[in-house]
């Protein structure tokens, strides 16, 4: 919506030679009014642009000349002299087509001369012999046959030289290409000339008039010849995979147009295509022309491609259109098919698949043109039921889901026009009842949600038969596809389905209805699961609904608004939402802001305001749920009249907004405000400018059709008002202490509108300038943004500061800017890495903003130069930039050359990656490609590489060692530094590539020889003693040299990156328009080569890869051609050195290879994608070579590089889709190689198997593994690797053949646990057909025998990989099968692994089965008592008989699952369990088992703790079912609650009471539907007894909380008898328990006693002073729950607590508890309101609405019952606070205590002086106080503005000053010293000593807010203190409550 500049269209001008020039000066007349005297008007000029005009006269110029103008010479001459014009143009200048249409007007009398005049020239252009000059000649042939009458006519009268030229340049071309084998860059040129040449050849033909005769159809014709050469040509590019693909295309459809020009009879022609296509042509039979032209397509075997682009030509080239062909077209039409078929099968490159779902499209839309007029049998051939069809639907299910979106689309289009074919065969059958449409209609439906396939075909399938056989079939899909909007990766497909649906629905509807309640079956339909899912649905489902589908919705149907907004606007006082749920008010919100941004409100504010209150708007502002003030700050911003005015109201509610939503830690939220403010600051600027012109009309008195409701000047100025209140609030919120977020917001939003009202230029009048409203102080608040940890907030800040107009210069001296210099200087070698960020920046504003220190440019005074006006602040810039680098340079090499003395030195004082850092700063931020000084760069950049190089060598031992961070050692004092000096001595690389090769061996070397170690050691002065910057003795910690070696190395392959990216280079030695030079580009290239193939330190090769990466680009591109060929070479060197398995080799052997990946990744990425990718062909080639297993061990070390860097090139996501056609043999490196018997590579191919998983089955999208988002169909997954098929069968059934054999040993074939992840990753799908070439069937029987393996993971994998390979409909039988081979109990011999694997089976099949849509069949219930029975005749496996736990366990597990599927009662009968007597069987079973006779087992038993859940979850689900059927009655049940929670085991009782507290918990809520089961009454006796003895922590705290969830009342009372403790007793018990005990059980005991306590206090009114020892131990406890140091869970359960006890507490008018207690408990609330968590600050805005809820306290306040978000509840806690102080009559008891809060009474401000003081001792590690959220001055400046307002409002007064003497005392001590500390500072204190700096600015404030109000108090406030100014508060602060009687808060 922003103001957007119009592009200046760029054309070249047009030239003439000197003879045509001197021609037109000779024939131009005195008047200048011939043609020629135009002409040379024209091209005199230097503008295109102008020329056009000039153009454009010719033809109405030559239209006044009479036809004797013809013989004019100069009209001749003219017209030549623009042939040669026309003919010069380059092909994209707009002043060809514009010349072209001039002389397409030309009159009939000129046109002849004219095209003589073209041939000529033409003819000229033909005759070239110049190879460079061809591309420019076929480009004028293509410009001449297009819509250009002189050009063709030119063309037709050349016809047979143009013919020639193109067969004769093709050649040349061609073989042009062939010589530049290697040269990228030119062959790529050459190729795109080829394509040209093949593209003019076809247009030629299709075009040219010269073709329709027969007369060039003799064999002697030279047009003839060269048709039949071109064709020849053409048959030779189609089957040379050596040329883009698109020029084997091109040349297919060459072919057939040929064919189709030149072959006689034209009936033959499909005959003669399908035998071509066929591979059948009869030899003899043809004419020996074709033969001779086409040989290698009639006799030779064509590559695939060639055979695909033939059909793409056959399906193109011939017309189809209303079967012109006859019968023979339709059999070419169905042989094409087959062809395409049989092609798909076996073409796996992605380009070439792109292209065949391309031509199949293709295919179905000449047959749907075919069918129009066919024969019955193309109809029958071509139906719903035949194979054709079948093979397209298998494409289309195939392929549907395919990573590649242009393919995805392809399928849709086939699948439409499949459906498009059906119903032209079936005439005018009923499209609803027929079966093909109602069956597919059905399987469609069928398929999981998840497939994208689904939404397109049935939004094909609504289209074409329309969507009411569908709601037929399921009427809750609109409700079904919304609940998909929450996966982001759907969410385009399924809002397209439901706007197609919706649409159609509309429609039918509408056309059958006889009244207007059609509209109302529309809404119950498709508005009402809209509704719900915007109140009730989760934060990513109406996100996504609300971006995508209701904008679509309200286009299609703006009537629904209303009925929209009465339905939300009825029910959003009842649903007003909360943090985690919108509620009816969001989507209010959300409907109103889609419908004003589209057009669908009135603009007025009045008109649509009418909707919507303005209280109802400032809830949603300051909604809890951080959508809701979103769509709420949307509805005002956006509008879809860019020019709307905003209102004066619009403008107060957004100002409101921005006071409390500045400080929001969500990214994407911070980014939606910013970017709705910006779209109002637009609107603002627009509508201003119509203001503006408005204002002028009437000062005019012109008469204006809509006159304002107020003058325009009014308007404006309340613009410049609010934009400047808006801009005072955003730099007041950059006060000290402000948050990351308040930061960042608030200068997003300043740039913003930095951006939007631009410095006034050009006449353009604007309403606002930012640069007006900036003083020094709010200078200096940006300035000091650099200081943030965060650079997001130094980039804003310095971007803003760029864009202001006033310089540094106005608010700085001199001094101040020699001082920034020296702080920059001094924090580029601070050891804090962020440190040198700040220092870069700080440089960078200088060096822009010419605000250097002048001593630094003394050195180049005589070295500057004059320049222009233009140019000036480049030069300065560039200057500037050139001095700093110097500086920094000179202060490096000092380091360096310190550092290569002493590395612990630099380490400990002057880390030396600061300065280059600074460096690669002020480079980037300069246009290096146009720099002035040039010779002053050079040497500067020469000296740049070599302190890289040497810095470089420095630090590369550390970071090349084995084990940088292992070997040195934890230092912590200075007398360990000399053992660190001989250290790093000794950690020079050593190992070389026998690191693998001695794996096996390593038991050999079982002793560690430390004489070695030293026998090497240098005699180092162990006395050393290392010196900071200030003469200190530091202590050198290992981190600190590893981080300055990782950091240097870091810093250096990042500047050499950008010097190669951004220097230009020098196009050949010695030339002066670049800086680097070709050897300086080789040694960056061999350093990065170096440090990537050496480096261990993984930083430190990811870096030098970022580095490497831009070098490599800039190769690719390069003109010259030695260093174009540099990256092919090193690549060959690479692989070569890896090839050779030297033990001496530097490359670098770790487990995963190091940098040598990265390499080779960096090498291939920069490969030109629309190449041919010869190189990666070539590299993968030689890497599965590697990577495949062999029996020489010596190739251990190449396999496991070679694993390393396949993983690297599968992960790269650069190579897109290139990489896909080596998928199957990477995975079969992988499988194979996990049965080494080498660990290095076993482990190297497990983590190229995850990453293959990964990009065959796509990144994890959800938090179940095995998740269908991430799985595929077994024929999807067949069909893309197909040789993966006979290879993962062949390794399971080896696999299987081990797990039979009788040895059954552990670990037999490794590769089992592979193969089964890949295996269970598959599913099947409706859609997959009964292919037998790949059927899943047969992996079933193996999958089904690695069930009986040793390895209980195992038997897990294959139980869960069987159940993708069985259709659900064969699950049943499956399972029946399974269960028939179990072992009977009389069975003497069998195994239990056996028995568990084929159990495990049954459950997970029998788990799938319940799960699925089957559940809606009435076969369902039948088919699972069939299993039931089943069951029953093994239920041994479940008793006693059976000695295995394990098994024992699942077969429970088994029952279980059944008892879940079954027990509902069926239509009218009883339960299938029940009929069955399968209850009864299951009570013996549990009290036969180990619950009822006791455990003879220890926990050593293997699987008991297993056997114990299994068998507590069925007696638990049994005594619920006996509990249902038997009401009151409970002496059937099998065993009772009392028993379980009575067991030995914990496993039971935490079982038993998860389930208990499932049902209390209900009951509490209201959410059981008939409360608790008699069989739970009276057990509170129970629980305390069992709370008083169970020691297992996670049972004790489900006993604690279900005593929380039971009414007090029924179990407090008999704690005295029950546990012999008194209910005050019992309270002190528990809070002792909250006071001792971990988080959890902290957490449930604390809402527990609070729930005791308030218990109490509403039933013991009389008894409350005896509580009071009791009621001040609790408030102690709720206190130190709240405390920052304390986990999550504890504060989340105070602040809970809070809530539920401030009616009784906080809130109540006669407090309960003690002045000082109340004000510590709403302490608390403050506290949690600043908590950084966000669940923590949501729970205590809870607390606010809670308190604002109270008759007491609800009106005071416009936010009473509201969900408000925890920055506005902060000033609202304070509010609410005040005045209750004022009801409670305690002001003056309670003033100290809250001016103690103000001042901060727990900071120890004397040891935050002391600390200013110091030399702090730096830990790398430790992290500082990093301000994420809590914002000390907010509450602050909150607390000071109300107890302002009080007290000058409230009638009470204090006595005198004596009152408060040691308050006032304290403040002044405090307010001296602090004035001391700020004296002491040193000048740029804000940048060198920022925490502390900051620290005691906050304290300075807090110290003054506190000497105003005490000043207030004596009564003599003056003008002379320095105190708050009312703009240092929000100004919203007196609005959040209304008044109250005389007073407000």
């Amino acid at each position: 919506m922003g103001v957007k500049k119009k592009k200046e269209m760029q054309v070249a001008a047009l030239t003439i030679c000197h003879q045509d020039l001197e021609s037109l000066r000779s024939f131009a007349d005195v008047e200048g009014k011939n043609l020629a005297s135009l002409l040379l008007h024209c091209v005199q000029l230097t503008d295109g642009v102008s020329q056009i005009c000039y153009i454009k006269q010719i033809a109405p110029l030559l239209e006044k000349e009479d036809k004797n103008g013809m013989c004019d010479p100069i009209i001749r001459s003219c017209l030549d002299i623009l042939a040669g014009i026309y003919l010069s143009l380059s092909l994209k200048n707009p002043l060809k087509k514009v010349l072209a249409s001039s002389l397409n007007g030309l009159p009939e009398f000129f046109l002849t001369e004219a095209i003589h005049s073209f041939t000529c020239r033409l003819q000229e252009e033909l005759n070239t012999t110049d190879l460079c000059s061809y591309r420019k000649v076929i480009d004028n042939i293509s410009s001449c046959l297009e819509n250009f009458n002189l050009g063709r006519a030119s063309v037709n009268n050349l016809l047979e030289n143009v013919l020639h030229f193109l067969q004769k340049s093709l050649i040349e071309i061609l073989e042009e290409n062939r010589k530049l084998t290697g040269n990228h860059i030119a062959q790529t040129q050459l190729m795109n000339d080829l394509l040209v040449g093949i593209r003019v050849s076809v247009t030629l033909v299709q075009k040219v008039q010269g073709f329709q005769g027969n007369l060039w159809k003799a064999s002697s014709s030279p047009i003839w010849q060269s048709m039949c050469g071109l064709l020849s040509i053409f048959t030779n590019f189609v089957s040379d995979d050596d040329l883009l693909q698109t020029i084997q295309s091109t040349s297919g459809l060459a072919i057939i147009l040929f064919i189709k020009i030149m072959f006689d009879p034209p009936e033959k022609i499909p005959g003669l295509i399908s035998s071509l296509l066929l591979r059948s042509v009869d030899c003899v039979s043809i004419p020996e022309w074709f033969m001779s032209s086409c040989r290698n397509l009639c006799c030779a075997e064509i590559p695939e491609s060639a055979l695909l682009f033939l059909c793409q030509g056959t399906l193109a080239m011939l017309d189809w259109q209303n079967g012109s062909m006859g019968p023979c077209g339709e059999a070419l039409l169905l042989d094409t098919v087959h062809v395409l078929f049989s092609l798909s099968s076996r073409i796996k490159e992605s380009t070439l698949e792109m292209f065949l779902s391309r031509i199949l499209a293709s295919w179905t839309s000449s047959a749907v043109c075919v069918l129009e007029s066919s024969s019955p049998s193309l109809k029958n051939s071509l139906n719903g039921n035949s194979s054709i069809v079948e093979r397209l639907l298998e494409y289309v299910y195939t392929h549907w889901e395919h990573p590649l979106d242009a393919l995805r689309h392809q399928t849709k289009i086939i699948f439409k026009n499949l459906l498009q074919m059906h119903r032209l065969t079936i005439e005018r059958a009923d499209l609803v009842t027929d079966r093909f449409f109602w069956e597919l209609t059905v399987s469609l439906l069928q398929l999981e949600w998840h497939v994208k396939g689904k939404y397109t075909c049935l939004g094909c399938l609504v289209e074409c038969t329309g969507i009411e056989h569908i709601l037929t079939v399921d009427k809750t899909i609109p409700s079904q596809i919304l609940e998909v909007m929450g996966e982001q990766s759907l969410v385009p497909y399924a809002s397209d389905l439901l706007e197609t649906m919706f649409k159609n629905h509309k429609t039918h509807l509408k056309s059958q209805a006889v009244d207007s309640t059609w509209i109302d079956q529309l809404h119950e339909t498709w508005i009402s699961p809209l509704l719900f899912i915007l109140c009730e649905g989760n934060l990513d489902q109406k996100s996504n609904v609300i971006d995508h589908y209701l904008p679509k919705l309200l286009n299609c149907s703006p009537e629904s608004l209303s009925y929209m907004v009465k339905i939300l606007q009825t029910s959003a006082d009842a649903k007003t939402g909360s943090c985690n749920s919108r509620g009816a008010l969001g989507a209010l919100m959300a409907c109103l802001r889609t419908a004003r941004a589209h057009g669908h409100l009135q603009s007025a504010t009045d008109t649509w305001g009418s909707l919507v209150s303005s209280a109802r708007i400032k809830q949603g502002l300051v909604h809890q749920h951080c959508q809701v003030r979103i769509d709420t700050l949307g509805l005002l911003c956006e509008s879809n009249r860019s020019t709307e005015i905003v209102s004066t109201e619009e403008m107060q509610l957004i100002q409101f907004f921005i006071t409390y939503n500045l400080n929001n830690q969500s990214p994407g939220v911070r980014q939606q405000i910013c970017s709705l403010l910006k779209k109002l600051f637009c609107r603002i600027q627009e509508s201003s400018q119509v203001l503006y012109k408005l204002e002028q009309s009437m000062s005019k008195h012109e008469p204006e059709n809509e006159l304002p409701k107020q003058h325009p000047s009014v308007s404006l100025q309340q613009y410049k008002n609010f934009m400047s209140s808006i801009c005072n609030s955003l730099f007041e919120a950059l006060f000290p202490g402000s948050s990351y977020p308040t930061r960042f917001s608030a200068l997003t939003i300043l740039g913003s509108i930095a951006e939007v009202f631009p410095v006034q230029e050009g006449g353009i009048q604007t309403v606002y300038q930012l640069s007006h409203d900036i003083d020094a102080g709010r200078f200096q608040a940006v300035m000091e943004c650099f200081t943030s940890t965060f650079e997001d907030v130094k980039i804003l800040a310095f971007a803003l500061l760029m864009k202001l107009t006033k310089t540094v210069v106005q608010f700085q001296d001199s001094e101040k800017l020699q001082g920034l210099f020296q702080a920059a200087l001094e924090l580029s070698t601070s050891t804090k890495p962020h440190d040198c960020v700040t220092a870069s920046y700080l440089l960078n504003f200088l060096i822009w903003q010419d605000a250097l220190p002048s001593s630094l440019s003394a050195d180049l005074q005589t070295q500057q130069v004059a320049y222009g006006d233009g140019d000036k602040l480049a030069s300065v810039v560039e200057r500037n930039t050139l001095m700093v680098i110097k500086c920094l340079l000179e202060n490096l090499e000092e380091e360096i050359s310190q550092a290569e003395n002493s590395l612990l030195q630099a380490a400990a004082s002057c880390p030396m990656y600061g300065r280059v850092h600074c460096v690669t700063g002020a480079l980037q931020k300069l246009p290096l490609n146009s720099l002035q000084l040039v010779s002053e760069w050079r040497p500067v950049v020469e000296k740049l590489l070599l302190l890289s190089y040497r810095l470089s060598a420095v630090v590369s031992p550390v970071i090349q060692s084995s084990s940088p961070e292992g070997l040195i050692p934890m230092d912590t004092d200075s007398e360990s530094a000399s053992r660190l000096q001989m250290i790093l001595n000794e950690i020079q690389p050593r190992d070389t590539n026998d690191y693998f090769s001695q794996v096996k061996i390593v038991k050999e070397h079982d002793s560690f020889d430390l004489e070695d170690l030293n026998a090497n050691m240098p005699d180092i002065d162990t006395s050393v003693e290392i010196k900071g910057k200030e003469g200190k003795t530091c202590d050198v910690t290992a981190q600190m040299v590893l981080v300055c070696c990782w950091r240097s190395m870091k810093e250096v392959a990042l500047l050499l990156g950008t010097l190669c990216q951004l220097l230009p280079m020098q196009s050949v030695p010695e030339s002066s328009d670049g800086l680097l030079t070709v050897e300086q580009v080789r040694d960056v290239g061999d350093y990065f080569k170096q440090h990537l193939l050496q480096s261990r330190h993984r930083g430190a090769f990811e870096l030098a890869y970022t580095g490497f990466v831009k070098l490599t680009e800039i190769l690719s591109r390069c003109p010259n051609v030695s260093l174009q060929k540099l990256p092919e070479q090193w690549l060959w060197n690479v692989l070569e050195e890896i090839k050779c398995s030297d033990p001496s080799s530097k490359l670098c052997a770790t487990r995963r290879s190091a940098g040598i990946p990265f390499y080779i990744q960096a090498l291939l990425a920069s490969e030109p994608k629309k190449g041919k990718m010869d190189l990666l062909k070539i590299t993968m080639k030689e890497l599965m070579s590697l990577a495949r297993p062999t029996e020489d061990s010596q190739s251990t070390v190449p396999q496991v590089h070679a694993l390393n860097i396949l993983r690297a090139l599968y992960r790269d996501t650069r190579l897109r889709e290139n990489i896909i056609p080596y998928v199957t043999d990477g995975a079969k490196a992988a499988i194979l190689g996990f049965t080494s018997p080498v660990w290095a590579v076993r482990n190297s191919s497990t983590l190229l198997f995850s990453t293959l998983i990964t990009r065959i089955f796509g990144v994890k999208r959800g938090s179940d593994e095995l998740s269908k988002k991430n799985r595929l169909t077994g024929r999807e997954f067949f069909s893309r690797f197909p040789e993966l098929y006979p290879f993962l069968l062949k390794q399971l059934e080896a696999v299987a053949n081990t797990v039979d054999s009788d040895t059954g040993e552990l670990n037999r074939h490794p590769s089992m646990f592979l193969l089964l992840l890949v295996l269970g990753r598959l599913y099947p799908s409706p859609m997959d057909g009964t292919s037998s070439a790949l059927s899943m069937a047969p992996f079933v029987p193996f999958i089904m025998r690695c069930g009986g393996s040793p390895v209980y993971r195992s038997r897990e994998m294959a139980a869960r990989a069987l159940v993708p390979f069985v259709m659900v409909d064969q699950i049943p039988n499956t399972i029946r099968t399974l269960l028939a081979r179990l072992p009977n109990c009389t069975d003497q011999c069998f195994r239990q692994n056996h028995i568990h694997g084929t159990l495990l089976q049954v459950f997970h099949l029998l788990q799938a089965y319940s799960d699925s849509k089957h559940r809606m069949n009435s076969d369902f219930q039948q088919e699972l008592t069939d299993v039931t029975v089943c069951t029953k005749a093994k239920l041994w496996l479940a008793k006693r008989q059976n000695p295995c736990l394990v098994t024992r366990a699942v077969y429970i597990d088994i029952l279980f699952l059944l008892t879940c599927c079954l027990d509902k009662p069926a239509k009218g009968n009883q339960p299938v369990l029940e009929s069955l007597g399968f209850w009864e069987e299951i009570s013996r079973i549990i009290t036969g088992s180990e619950l009822i006779t006791g455990f003879p087992y220890t926990f050593t038993v293997p699987g008991l703790p297993q056997y114990l859940q299994s068998l507590t979850k069925l007696a638990i689900a049994a005594v619920w079912a006996v509990t249902a059927k038997a009401g009151e009655q409970t002496r059937n049940v099998p065993i009772s609650f009392s028993q379980l929670l009575e067991s030995t085991f914990s496993e039971v009782r935490l079982l038993t009471l998860e389930a208990l507290l499932e049902r209390f918990s209900a009951a509490a809520s209201g959410l059981a539907e008939k409360g608790l089961p008699p069989l739970l009454h009276n057990m509170g006796e129970k629980f305390l007894m069992l709370a008083m003895k169970e020691k297992h922590p996670e049972c004790f705290c489900k006993i604690l909380k279900i005593l929380h969830c039971m009414d007090p009342r029924e179990w407090l009372p008999q704690t005295e008898y029950c546990v012999h403790l008194t209910p005050k007793e019992f309270l002190i018990w528990t809070m002792d328990i909250a006071s001792t005990e971990r988080s959890e059980i902290r957490s449930v005991a604390l809402r527990l006693a609070s729930k005791v306590v308030a218990h109490h206090t509403q039933t013991r009114e009389e008894n409350r002073d005896s509580m009071a020892p009791e009621l001040k131990q609790w408030v102690q406890l709720v206190v130190s729950s709240c405390e920052d140091h304390l986990p999550p869970e504890s504060r989340l359960a105070a602040a809970e607590v809070l809530a539920s006890i401030t009616p009784y507490f906080l809130t109540n008018p006669h407090p309960i508890i003690g002045l000082q207690d109340t004000l510590a408990l709403w302490r608390c609330v403050f506290t949690l309101l600043q908590s950084e968590e966000q669940a923590i600050r949501d729970a205590a805005a809870e607390i606010v609405t809670t308190a604002l809820s109270q008759e007491n306290t609800s009106q005071s306040t416009e936010f009473a019952f509201c969900q408000v978000d925890a920055s506005i509840a902060l000033a609202l806690a304070v509010a609410v606070l005040c005045d209750l102080l004022q009801q409670w009559d305690q002001l003056a008891p309670g003033l100290p205590i809250l001016l103690r809060w103000l001042l901060g009474e727990n900071d120890d401000l004397v040891v935050c002086a002391e600390s200013t003081c110091q030399v702090e001792e730096d830990y790398l590690f430790e992290k500082a106080d990093v301000n994420l959220w809590a914002e000390t001055l907010v509450s602050v400046r909150y607390l000071y503005k109300h107890l302002s307002w009080l007290l000058s409002k409230s009638s009470w007064r204090p006595p005198g000053p004596e009152t408060l003497p040691h308050l006032q005392r304290t403040v002044s001590e405090q307010y001296h010293l602090l004035s001391q500390v700020f004296r002491e500072l040193p000048p740029t204190a804000e940048f060198l000593k920022t925490v502390e700096f900051t620290r005691l600015r906050i304290q300075k404030e807090r110290t003054l807010a506190c000497l105003r109000l005490l000043a207030f108090l004596e009564g003599k406030e003056g003008e002379d203190t320095q105190v708050l100014s009312a703009s240092d508060s929000p100004p919203e602060a007196s609005q959040l409550t209304l008044p109250r009687a005389e007073t407000a808060c």
